[in-house]
Protein backbone atom coordinates (compact mmCIF):
# COMPACT_ATOMS: atom_id res chain seq x y z
CA UNK A 1 0.00 0.00 0.00
CA UNK A 2 1.20 3.62 -0.78
CA UNK A 3 2.64 5.68 2.32
CA UNK A 4 0.27 7.92 3.75
CA UNK A 5 1.62 11.38 4.62
CA UNK A 6 -0.72 13.42 7.42
CA UNK A 7 -0.31 17.48 6.99
CA UNK A 8 -1.25 19.58 9.89
CA UNK A 9 -2.11 23.58 8.23
CA UNK A 10 -4.93 25.77 9.26
CA UNK A 11 -4.94 29.57 9.49
CA UNK A 12 -3.78 32.06 6.83
CA UNK A 13 -2.59 31.43 3.55
CA UNK A 14 0.93 31.47 4.68
CA UNK A 15 0.53 28.30 6.58
CA UNK A 16 -1.73 26.77 4.27
CA UNK A 17 -0.54 27.22 0.69
CA UNK A 18 2.63 25.33 1.33
CA UNK A 19 0.66 22.54 2.43
CA UNK A 20 -1.00 22.84 -0.71
CA UNK A 21 2.18 22.84 -2.47
CA UNK A 22 3.23 19.60 -0.75
CA UNK A 23 0.02 17.73 -1.41
CA UNK A 24 0.37 18.77 -5.01
CA UNK A 25 3.70 17.05 -5.38
CA UNK A 26 3.36 14.00 -2.94
CA UNK A 27 -0.20 13.35 -4.55
CA UNK A 28 1.87 12.95 -8.08
CA UNK A 29 4.63 10.56 -6.43
CA UNK A 30 2.02 8.15 -5.15
CA UNK A 31 1.32 9.06 -1.40
CA UNK A 32 -1.98 8.97 -0.34
CA UNK A 33 -2.88 12.30 1.95
CA UNK A 34 -4.99 13.78 4.95
CA UNK A 35 -5.43 16.84 6.54
CA UNK A 36 -5.99 17.78 10.02
CA UNK A 37 -6.64 21.39 10.66
CA UNK A 38 -8.46 23.30 12.96
CA UNK A 39 -12.18 24.18 13.33
CA UNK A 40 -11.45 27.47 11.29
CA UNK A 41 -10.19 25.15 8.05
CA UNK A 42 -12.26 24.84 5.23
CA UNK A 43 -13.41 25.26 2.13
CA UNK A 44 -9.31 25.08 0.73
CA UNK A 45 -8.38 24.95 -2.69
CA UNK A 46 -6.37 23.55 -5.05
CA UNK A 47 -4.87 20.13 -4.29
CA UNK A 48 -6.04 20.07 -0.58
CA UNK A 49 -9.88 20.40 -1.64
CA UNK A 50 -10.30 16.88 -2.45
CA UNK A 51 -7.86 15.37 0.83
CA UNK A 52 -10.06 13.29 3.84
CA UNK A 53 -9.90 16.45 6.31
CA UNK A 54 -10.12 15.93 10.11
CA UNK A 55 -11.06 18.93 12.06
CA UNK A 56 -9.87 19.05 15.88
CA UNK A 57 -9.79 22.07 18.62
CA UNK A 58 -6.65 24.23 18.81
CA UNK A 59 -5.70 27.21 20.65
CA UNK A 60 -3.13 29.94 20.28
CA UNK A 61 -2.14 31.65 23.33
CA UNK A 62 0.74 34.27 22.53
CA UNK A 63 -0.96 37.75 23.34
CA UNK A 64 -3.79 37.05 24.84
CA UNK A 65 -5.37 38.04 28.96
CA UNK A 66 -4.97 35.48 31.76
CA UNK A 67 -8.47 33.64 30.91
CA UNK A 68 -8.21 33.41 27.39
CA UNK A 69 -4.56 31.75 27.96
CA UNK A 70 -6.54 29.59 30.39
CA UNK A 71 -9.22 28.64 27.73
CA UNK A 72 -6.71 28.16 25.20
CA UNK A 73 -4.48 26.07 26.98
CA UNK A 74 -7.82 23.92 27.73
CA UNK A 75 -8.66 23.65 23.86
CA UNK A 76 -4.94 22.78 23.01
CA UNK A 77 -5.35 19.84 25.64
CA UNK A 78 -8.05 18.54 23.78
CA UNK A 79 -6.99 19.06 20.37
CA UNK A 80 -4.22 16.72 21.38
CA UNK A 81 -6.20 13.97 22.55
CA UNK A 82 -8.01 14.13 19.49
CA UNK A 83 -5.50 13.97 16.92
CA UNK A 84 -3.80 11.24 18.95
CA UNK A 85 -6.57 9.28 18.87
CA UNK A 86 -7.08 10.02 14.51
CA UNK A 87 -3.20 9.33 14.41
CA UNK A 88 -4.11 6.13 16.35
CA UNK A 89 -6.65 5.07 13.51
CA UNK A 90 -5.30 6.65 10.35
CA UNK A 91 -1.72 4.90 11.01
CA UNK A 92 0.67 7.54 8.90
CA UNK A 93 3.88 7.04 7.77
CA UNK A 94 4.67 10.95 8.11
CA UNK A 95 3.39 13.96 9.89
CA UNK A 96 3.86 17.31 8.46
CA UNK A 97 3.50 20.59 10.34
CA UNK A 98 3.26 24.03 8.92
CA UNK A 99 3.60 26.22 11.99
CA UNK A 100 1.14 27.99 13.15
CA UNK A 101 -1.19 27.29 16.33
CA UNK A 102 -3.50 24.85 14.54
CA UNK A 103 -0.25 22.55 13.90
CA UNK A 104 0.66 22.05 17.19
CA UNK A 105 -1.96 19.38 18.82
CA UNK A 106 -1.08 17.24 16.19
CA UNK A 107 2.38 17.81 15.97
CA UNK A 108 2.92 17.02 19.38
CA UNK A 109 0.40 14.06 19.18
CA UNK A 110 2.76 12.98 16.56
CA UNK A 111 5.78 13.04 18.23
CA UNK A 112 4.48 11.37 21.22
CA UNK A 113 3.67 8.59 19.17
CA UNK A 114 7.23 8.25 17.80
CA UNK A 115 5.91 8.60 14.55
CA UNK A 116 8.33 10.31 11.59
CA UNK A 117 7.84 14.10 11.91
CA UNK A 118 9.06 16.98 9.87
CA UNK A 119 8.21 21.19 10.26
CA UNK A 120 8.35 23.61 7.99
CA UNK A 121 9.17 26.96 8.72
CA UNK A 122 8.18 29.32 6.06
CA UNK A 123 9.82 32.41 7.33
CA UNK A 124 13.18 34.23 8.01
CA UNK A 125 12.70 33.77 11.79
CA UNK A 126 10.92 30.39 13.39
CA UNK A 127 7.49 30.90 14.68
CA UNK A 128 6.63 29.86 17.91
CA UNK A 129 4.64 27.15 17.15
CA UNK A 130 7.54 25.56 15.20
CA UNK A 131 10.18 26.61 18.40
CA UNK A 132 7.97 24.43 20.59
CA UNK A 133 8.26 21.71 18.07
CA UNK A 134 11.30 21.76 17.26
CA UNK A 135 13.49 19.45 19.45
CA UNK A 136 10.86 17.02 19.22
CA UNK A 137 10.41 16.60 15.49
CA UNK A 138 12.62 14.68 13.35
CA UNK A 139 13.44 17.30 10.57
CA UNK A 140 12.77 20.94 10.07
CA UNK A 141 12.51 22.60 6.46
CA UNK A 142 13.43 25.84 6.38
CA UNK A 143 12.89 28.65 3.53
CA UNK A 144 15.69 31.22 3.87
CA UNK A 145 18.96 30.43 4.85
CA UNK A 146 20.16 31.26 7.98
CA UNK A 147 16.40 31.16 9.31
CA UNK A 148 17.10 32.56 12.88
CA UNK A 149 15.65 31.21 16.46
CA UNK A 150 16.27 27.66 15.65
CA UNK A 151 17.55 26.15 19.14
CA UNK A 152 20.89 24.90 18.94
CA UNK A 153 19.80 21.35 19.98
CA UNK A 154 17.43 21.11 16.83
CA UNK A 155 19.76 22.98 14.16
CA UNK A 156 21.66 19.33 13.24
CA UNK A 157 18.05 18.66 11.73
CA UNK A 158 17.66 21.60 9.52
CA UNK A 159 17.21 21.13 5.80
CA UNK A 160 16.75 23.91 3.38
CA UNK A 161 13.79 23.66 1.03
CA UNK A 162 12.80 26.72 0.28
CA UNK A 163 9.01 27.75 0.26
CA UNK A 164 6.92 25.48 -1.61
CA UNK A 165 4.28 27.53 -4.04
CA UNK A 166 1.15 26.73 -5.21
CA UNK A 167 1.59 24.86 -9.06
CA UNK A 168 -0.18 27.59 -10.56
CA UNK A 169 2.40 29.96 -9.45
CA UNK A 170 4.75 27.73 -10.91
CA UNK A 171 3.05 27.63 -14.25
CA UNK A 172 3.27 31.93 -14.14
CA UNK A 173 7.12 31.42 -13.67
CA UNK A 174 6.87 30.52 -17.72
CA UNK A 175 5.84 34.15 -18.53
CA UNK A 176 8.40 36.19 -19.62
CA UNK A 177 8.90 39.71 -17.58
CA UNK A 178 7.17 42.84 -20.48
CA UNK A 179 9.78 45.13 -21.15
CA UNK A 180 8.88 48.24 -20.70
CA UNK A 181 8.72 50.74 -23.03
CA UNK A 182 8.78 54.97 -22.99
CA UNK A 183 4.84 55.12 -23.49
CA UNK A 184 3.96 51.34 -23.37
CA UNK A 185 1.78 49.97 -20.36
CA UNK A 186 2.80 49.65 -16.38
CA UNK A 187 1.05 46.45 -14.61
CA UNK A 188 0.60 47.22 -10.92
CA UNK A 189 -0.51 44.60 -8.42
CA UNK A 190 -1.02 45.78 -5.02
CA UNK A 191 -2.05 42.94 -2.28
CA UNK A 192 -2.23 43.21 0.88
CA UNK A 193 -2.07 39.06 1.94
CA UNK A 194 -5.35 37.17 2.49
CA UNK A 195 -5.85 39.62 5.04
CA UNK A 196 -5.40 42.48 3.52
CA UNK A 197 -3.37 45.45 4.45
CA UNK A 198 -5.23 48.86 4.96
CA UNK A 199 -1.66 50.88 5.22
CA UNK A 200 -1.39 49.95 1.64
CA UNK A 201 -4.90 51.42 0.80
CA UNK A 202 -4.39 54.68 2.51
CA UNK A 203 -0.84 55.37 0.81
CA UNK A 204 -0.91 53.75 -2.49
CA UNK A 205 -4.07 55.20 -4.35
CA UNK A 206 -2.70 58.84 -2.86
CA UNK A 207 1.18 57.89 -4.15
CA UNK A 208 -0.33 57.01 -7.83
CA UNK A 209 -2.28 59.93 -7.76
CA UNK A 210 0.55 62.41 -7.03
CA UNK A 211 1.97 60.86 -10.35
CA UNK A 212 2.55 63.26 -13.92
CA UNK A 213 -0.51 62.42 -16.18
CA UNK A 214 2.31 60.94 -18.31
CA UNK A 215 2.36 58.21 -16.23
CA UNK A 216 -1.01 57.95 -14.73
CA UNK A 217 -2.23 57.36 -17.79
CA UNK A 218 -0.37 54.44 -18.58
CA UNK A 219 -0.94 53.13 -15.46
CA UNK A 220 -3.51 49.67 -14.63
CA UNK A 221 -3.61 48.69 -11.55
CA UNK A 222 -4.87 45.89 -9.16
CA UNK A 223 -5.52 46.03 -6.20
CA UNK A 224 -6.66 43.60 -2.89
CA UNK A 225 -8.48 45.77 -0.75
CA UNK A 226 -10.24 45.08 2.44
CA UNK A 227 -14.35 45.42 1.64
CA UNK A 228 -15.09 48.51 3.39
CA UNK A 229 -11.67 50.44 1.84
CA UNK A 230 -13.39 49.30 -2.00
CA UNK A 231 -15.34 52.51 -2.24
CA UNK A 232 -13.12 54.88 -1.17
CA UNK A 233 -9.91 53.85 -3.31
CA UNK A 234 -12.24 53.37 -6.08
CA UNK A 235 -12.70 56.85 -6.15
CA UNK A 236 -9.25 58.34 -5.48
CA UNK A 237 -8.26 56.30 -8.52
CA UNK A 238 -11.29 57.69 -10.87
CA UNK A 239 -10.67 61.01 -9.98
CA UNK A 240 -6.71 60.53 -10.97
CA UNK A 241 -7.87 59.15 -14.19
CA UNK A 242 -6.08 55.58 -13.13
CA UNK A 243 -7.40 52.49 -14.38
CA UNK A 244 -7.66 50.47 -11.29
CA UNK A 245 -9.42 46.83 -10.62
CA UNK A 246 -10.30 46.41 -7.13
CA UNK A 247 -11.71 43.60 -5.22
CA UNK A 248 -11.12 42.16 -1.86
CA UNK A 249 -10.02 38.34 -3.69
CA UNK A 250 -8.60 37.73 -6.57
CA UNK A 251 -8.53 33.93 -7.93
CA UNK A 252 -6.59 34.54 -10.38
CA UNK A 253 -3.42 36.57 -8.59
CA UNK A 254 -0.99 33.48 -10.84
CA UNK A 255 -1.97 35.49 -13.83
CA UNK A 256 -2.10 38.71 -12.68
CA UNK A 257 1.46 38.62 -10.99
CA UNK A 258 2.74 37.40 -14.04
CA UNK A 259 1.46 40.68 -15.73
CA UNK A 260 2.59 42.88 -13.04
CA UNK A 261 5.51 45.18 -13.63
CA UNK A 262 5.56 45.63 -10.36
CA UNK A 263 4.42 44.48 -6.99
CA UNK A 264 3.66 46.48 -3.56
CA UNK A 265 3.05 44.10 -1.25
CA UNK A 266 3.05 43.17 2.57
CA UNK A 267 6.17 40.51 3.07
CA UNK A 268 4.52 37.80 4.83
CA UNK A 269 5.95 34.25 3.52
CA UNK A 270 3.79 33.05 0.39
CA UNK A 271 3.46 36.52 -0.76
CA UNK A 272 7.45 36.68 -0.80
CA UNK A 273 7.96 33.20 -2.33
CA UNK A 274 5.35 33.47 -5.30
CA UNK A 275 7.10 36.75 -6.13
CA UNK A 276 10.14 35.14 -5.96
CA UNK A 277 8.74 31.95 -8.08
CA UNK A 278 7.98 34.09 -10.84
CA UNK A 279 10.62 36.70 -10.75
CA UNK A 280 8.57 40.05 -10.25
CA UNK A 281 9.98 42.72 -8.32
CA UNK A 282 8.52 44.38 -5.39
CA UNK A 283 8.42 46.59 -3.12
CA UNK A 284 7.55 45.00 0.34
CA UNK A 285 6.21 47.21 3.90
CA UNK A 286 6.42 44.55 6.62
CA UNK A 287 4.10 44.17 8.87
CA UNK A 288 5.34 46.10 11.91
CA UNK A 289 3.44 44.29 14.39
CA UNK A 290 4.51 40.63 12.87
CA UNK A 291 5.36 37.89 16.23
CA UNK A 292 9.76 37.84 15.88
CA UNK A 293 9.28 41.03 12.99
CA UNK A 294 9.74 38.12 10.47
CA UNK A 295 8.23 39.89 8.05
CA UNK A 296 10.95 42.68 8.57
CA UNK A 297 13.46 39.56 7.93
CA UNK A 298 11.75 38.15 4.87
CA UNK A 299 11.73 41.22 3.29
CA UNK A 300 15.48 42.60 4.45
CA UNK A 301 16.50 39.20 2.33
CA UNK A 302 14.22 40.24 -0.97
CA UNK A 303 15.96 43.91 -0.70
CA UNK A 304 19.85 42.48 0.01
CA UNK A 305 19.23 40.69 -3.28
CA UNK A 306 18.53 42.98 -5.23
CA UNK A 307 15.23 41.48 -5.98
CA UNK A 308 13.15 44.89 -4.40
CA UNK A 309 12.95 47.53 -1.96
CA UNK A 310 12.18 47.89 1.50
CA UNK A 311 10.00 50.01 3.07
CA UNK A 312 9.54 49.97 6.87
CA UNK A 313 5.42 50.97 6.88
CA UNK A 314 6.80 54.43 9.76
CA UNK A 315 8.07 55.75 6.56
CA UNK A 316 6.00 54.38 3.67
CA UNK A 317 3.93 57.64 2.64
CA UNK A 318 1.80 58.99 -0.33
CA UNK A 319 5.09 61.33 -0.63
CA UNK A 320 7.74 59.22 -0.65
CA UNK A 321 6.27 55.99 -2.03
CA UNK A 322 5.33 58.64 -5.07
CA UNK A 323 8.99 59.28 -5.36
CA UNK A 324 10.46 56.24 -5.57
CA UNK A 325 7.37 54.98 -8.10
CA UNK A 326 8.28 58.02 -10.00
CA UNK A 327 12.14 57.17 -9.84
CA UNK A 328 11.29 53.11 -11.03
CA UNK A 329 8.85 53.96 -14.18
CA UNK A 330 11.00 56.74 -15.27
CA UNK A 331 14.49 54.36 -15.20
CA UNK A 332 12.85 50.90 -15.40
CA UNK A 333 15.96 49.24 -16.09
CA UNK A 334 16.00 48.86 -12.10
CA UNK A 335 12.85 46.98 -12.69
CA UNK A 336 14.35 44.57 -14.99
CA UNK A 337 16.92 43.73 -12.62
CA UNK A 338 15.36 43.44 -10.12
CA UNK A 339 13.15 40.83 -11.61
CA UNK A 340 15.96 39.16 -12.81
CA UNK A 341 17.34 39.08 -9.31
CA UNK A 342 13.88 37.78 -8.32
CA UNK A 343 13.93 34.97 -10.39
CA UNK A 344 16.79 34.00 -9.08
CA UNK A 345 16.28 34.19 -5.30
CA UNK A 346 13.43 32.11 -5.90
CA UNK A 347 12.74 28.13 -5.10
CA UNK A 348 10.83 26.70 -8.01
CA UNK A 349 11.78 23.25 -6.96
CA UNK A 350 10.68 23.62 -3.03
CA UNK A 351 7.85 21.46 -2.96
CA UNK A 352 10.63 18.82 -4.99
CA UNK A 353 12.51 19.47 -2.43
CA UNK A 354 10.53 19.17 0.66
CA UNK A 355 8.42 16.12 -0.84
CA UNK A 356 12.29 14.37 -0.99
CA UNK A 357 12.81 15.21 2.92
CA UNK A 358 9.24 13.34 3.64
CA UNK A 359 10.26 10.37 1.34
CA UNK A 360 13.41 9.70 3.68
CA UNK A 361 12.31 9.38 6.87
CA UNK A 362 10.01 6.90 6.25
CA UNK A 363 11.00 3.36 7.32
CA UNK A 364 12.21 0.89 5.02
CA UNK A 365 12.10 3.80 1.74
CA UNK A 366 9.46 4.87 0.05
CA UNK A 367 11.20 5.72 -4.05
CA UNK A 368 9.09 9.24 -3.97
CA UNK A 369 7.64 8.17 -7.38
CA UNK A 370 4.81 6.59 -7.09
CA UNK A 371 6.01 2.90 -5.86
CA UNK A 372 7.97 0.99 -3.27
CA UNK A 373 11.31 0.94 -3.03
CA UNK A 374 12.47 -2.44 -3.51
Amino acid sequence: MAPLAVLAAGGTGGHVFPAEALAAELSGRGFRLALITDRRGGGFGGALADLETHHIRAGGIAGKRFTARIESVFELGLGMLQARSLLAKLKPDAVIGFGGYASVPTMMAATWAGLATAIHEQNGVLGRANRLLATRVRRIATSIDGTQMIPDAAKSKVRLTGMPVRPAILAARDTAYAEITDKGPLNLLVTGGSQGARVLSDVVPAALAALNDNLKKRLTVTQQCRAEDLDRVGKIYDGAGIKADLKSFFDDVPQRLAAAHLVIARAGASSVAEMTAVGRPSILVPLPHAIDNHQFVNAQAVDEAGAGWLMAEDVFTAERLAGRLASLFENPRHLSHAATAAKRIGRPDAAHALADLVAEMIPNGHSGEGRQAA
